[in-house]
């Protein structure tokens, strides 16, 4: 792996895991050349139309895409409009690959929303170059928008960023028939828990037990945040109900293994969490308010039947939420 390649890449493994990469172009010969100038550092994609290249892009955005200008049917500048017209898609930096050098239609492109052009036949080393700056540039602009949409005291992300991402998980599981699940976790006793000890004890044991659920939460696209008090909420994107139960469950024994915490006097032991799950198949249809609000009810019940409890719940087309 070449310097540059490398710093990017342990850059973005921080948040996002290794970089995913576009490449769009009807002749297999270019695809081939670029998936073997890539491939060793990045998780590279392929499509060969631009009906292809804006499917996956709805379905599951890369980091990047690298997109050839001239396509029979829909070409690379009309693929390039539609990504920037789409909010889902907006912010996706594209570099064109192009066998033409002519300034105008860079020009055009530029306008189209485009972050650079290459030149055919490629040179590898450029390209690596160019694909290197682009994710850098994005990864430091992602990092900044999440600034702004983490809790301060948790340091998970805070409720309007997790309000942000169900709309964009739940529009990506109807389309894709993919399930959802989401978690709703709640410290239990934690008002008498905070009266005993104090505020800042209360914060340091919000703060200890939402670095509890990012640890047990790897995948880079499944979210913590800070959902309201002593509530978090944990998004799984194609998340099936089991895995997302064997979730659950290592986070509450996760919690209830925490040292440092001090005991929890009104249960007369470790501190504990309740969860509640709900997990969406076969895109049920149900809405995200409803679905949210199935997760809050079985959290509710999970809560009733005494601490560190888990409570489960499947929706799909036969399964709806109580109303």
């Amino acid at each position: 792996m070449n310097a540059a390649a490398s710093h990017t890449a342990a850059l973005l493994d921080s948040t996002h895991g290794k970089p995913k990469l576009l490449v769009v172009d009807d002749q297999p010969v270019h695809l081939q050349l670029l998936m073997h100038t890539l491939s060793a550092d990045y998780q590279v994609y392929m499509a060969t139309s631009g009906e292809q290249a804006l499917a996956l892009c709805r379905s599951d955005p890369p980091d990047l895409v690298l997109l050839d200008v001239l396509m029979p049917g829909m070409d690379g500048f009309t693929v390039c409009k539609a990504l920037k017209a789409d909010p889902q898609t907006a912010a996706l930096p594209i570099i064109f690959v192009t066998a033409r050098s002519d300034p105008g239609q860079e020009t055009h492109g530029l306008s189209l929303g485009a972050v650079d052009f290459i030149a055919k036949p490629i040179n590898p080393a450029v390209v690596k170059a160019r694909v290197h700056t682009q994710l850098t540039l994005k990864f430091q602009a992602d990092m900044l928008k999440k600034l702004v949409l983490l809790d301060g005291l948790s340091g998970v992300f805070n409720r309007r960023y997790f309000d942000q991402q169900l709309a964009s998980e739940w529009a990506r599981s109807t389309r894709s028939g993919r399930s959802l699940s989401l978690i709703l976790v709640d410290v239990d006793h934690f008002e008498a828990y905070n009266t005993r000890y104090g505020h800042q004890a209360g914060d340091d044991c919000l703060r200890t037990i939402a670095l509890a659920l990012k640890e047990v939460l790897r995948r880079p696209a499944d979210v913590v945040a800070r959902f309201a008090g002593e509530e978090f909420a944990c998004l799984l994107p194609d998340t099936s109900p089991a895995h997302a139960r064997k979730l659950a469950n290592h986070m509450e024994q996760r919690v209830r293994e925490l040292v440092g915490l001090k005991p929890d006097q009104s249960a007369g032991r470790q501190v504990t969490i309740s969860l509640g799950l709900v997990t969406r198949l076969q895109a049920a249809p149900v809405t995200w308010e409803a679905f949210l609000q199935a997760a809050s009810e079985q959290l509710q019940h999970a809560k009733k039947a005494g601490t560190g409890q888990i409570r489960a719940l499947q929706l799909d087309g036969a399964t709806q939420p109580a109303t």
